[in-house]
């Protein structure tokens, strides 16, 4: 275990990150809202504190180890939500503790959109674009920006990279470089943005509203400049927008990168994760809108459709946005879509949830063992693209199934043990470990009415679901600390 070079790289890493602090203070003196000094204070701050943490072992260049790259995201993302915190606590309007200021920072780094804040229209436009502006940066990831950085440091980045991208195959590059591959993400994921952006700004959103809202469109994190969310606006060229580009940004980004480089869509049809996830999500649509109609939830039927798809693909992409108040929609939808949250998107997107793949492999892996109980002595391999799939990814799969099913049954009993009821545990737990925010019961709209221990319990789960379980679960582990 390398921990000097460790501790090196998170001192770089702080180092950069209190670099963002300044976009928001060109945002308040823009806006006259009288809200630079937190962010003066905590680029200073932070600065200081990842210079304190560098410059002792500054000279200590060896190269990172797999097992070194797993602890430097998961210190980097624990670090990064106190670090986060600090012009929330710092600032007088709102007036936040130290428990609601980590609870949201956190919300906005992992994309959960999981917010305390109330009174969000009258809110300084600096801290509005700086929970934005987290949600934007942990979409892709930090860390993926700093492996196109780290190089150029002398540090090597595979290592972060396997430990940082989600889905259950992280040794895919799209280019020969490891540099190239973290930029290469980078340069779709903005291009990405700004379409989005221009595209709310012609659908009739300020420029403000537009560059926040492209934000939490492409992080899928949902956070929103206003209480109501995407009702603010009541326009349906907004939802469709909405619609449209979180369903891209809950596709692998690499079929994106590929689409782009080779000037053809034939890349995403041949994705088999890609067409389970678009089937998913039309099957899903088609049944939430034909409940709509038949309970006449709605007086207009395309506004039913639009609905259903817009909310249907929010959850799903674990964004979180909202249009409508889904809890009092009729029948088991609410509780529906709380399940929805657990499939997510697809591997190598902004989405969080278990991931298509996985669930394909699962699903793969049950049919097989199906047909070994009528043909015992066949062999059936798990193909993904008409590939077989290694035996210790499946192994994985299920391991990380087992894994992500007992985190959250444990934390929901925790969370019940705290004085919630049921419904508010199970949707609270469910949608901070997926990673999407809203959801049922007191957390309908906001977590503000959970107690610290209960907000505390949503970080930990909020986490855990960023960094799909292991980065976490093996610091624990006597293994990992073996020699």
């Amino acid at each position: 275990m390398n921990l000097l070079v460790v501790q090196r790289i998170l001192g770089i890493l702080l180092m950069l990150f209190s670099v963002t602090m300044l976009p928001p203070v060109a945002v308040s003196l823009a806006f006259q809202d009288h809200q630079s000094s937190p962010f003066v204070d905590a680029f200073m701050g932070l600065m200081l504190t990842g210079l304190v943490i560098w410059f002792p072992v500054r000279k200590q260049s060896r190269e990172l180890r797999l097992r070194d790259g797993f602890l430097v995201v998961a210190l980097f993302w624990v670090v990064l939500g106190l670090a986060g915190a600090v012009p929330m606590v710092l600032s007088t309007h709102p007036d936040l503790s130290l428990t609601n200021a980590v609870f949201e920072a956190v919300s906005g780094f992992t994309t959960t959109g999981a917010t305390v804040l109330t009174q969000l229209d009258e809110m300084p436009k600096s801290l509005l674009y700086y929970r934005h502006q987290i949600q934007w940066l942990g979409g892709i990831g930090m860390v993926v920006l700093a492996v196109a950085l780290l190089p150029m440091l002398g540090i090597g980045g595979m290592q972060l990279l396997k430990a940082e991208t989600p889905g259950p195959v992280k040794d895919t590059k799209l280019t020969p470089r490891i540099t190239q591959t973290a930029k290469a993400l980078w340069l779709v994921y903005v291009l990405i943005t700004a379409a989005c952006a221009t595209s709310y700004w012609v659908a009739g959103m300020t420029p403000f509203d537009a560059i926040c809202h492209s934000f939490s469109t492409v992080s899928t994190g949902g956070f929103s400049t206003h209480d109501a969310n995407l009702a603010y606006f009541n326009n349906p060229a907004v939802e469709v927008i909405a619609t449209v580009f979180m369903l891209m940004a809950g596709i692998n980004f690499s079929l994106h990168f590929l689409a782009w480089r080779h000037l053809s869509l034939s890349d995403y049809w041949r994705d088999p994760e890609l067409r389970v996830y678009a089937g998913i999500l039309l099957i899903a649509t088609a049944v939430f809108t034909a409940t709509l109609i038949a309970h006449h939830t709605f007086n207009n039927n395309g506004y039913a459709v639009r609905s259903a798809l817009l909310h249907v693909t929010s959850m799903m992409t674990s964004t979180g946005f909202v249009a409508t108040d889904f809890a009092v929609w009729p029948s088991a939808l609410p509780v529906m879509l709380i399940f929805i949250t657990f499939a997510g998107g697809c591997a190598g997107s902004t989405a969080s949830g278990m991931k298509v793949i996985r669930w394909i492999l699962m699903w793969k892996q049950g049919t097989r063992e199906i047909n070994r109980l009528v043909h015992p002595n066949a062999v059936f391999p798990v193909k993904i693209g008409g590939r077989p799939v290694p035996w210790r990814v499946i192994d994985a799969v299920w391991g990380f199934f087992a894994i992500y099913v007992g985190c959250f049954a444990v934390l929901m009993v925790l969370l019940i043990a705290t004085g919630e009821d049921q419904i508010t545990a199970f949707s609270a737990i469910a949608t901070t470990i997926n990673n999407t925010g809203p959801g049922l019961g007191a957390v309908a709209h906001n977590f503000t009415s959970l107690s610290t221990p209960g907000k505390w319990l949503c970080v930990l789960a909020m986490l855990l679901g960023r960094l799909e379980i292991y980065p976490l679960i093996v610091l624990v582990t006597p293994a990992f600390w073996r020699r």
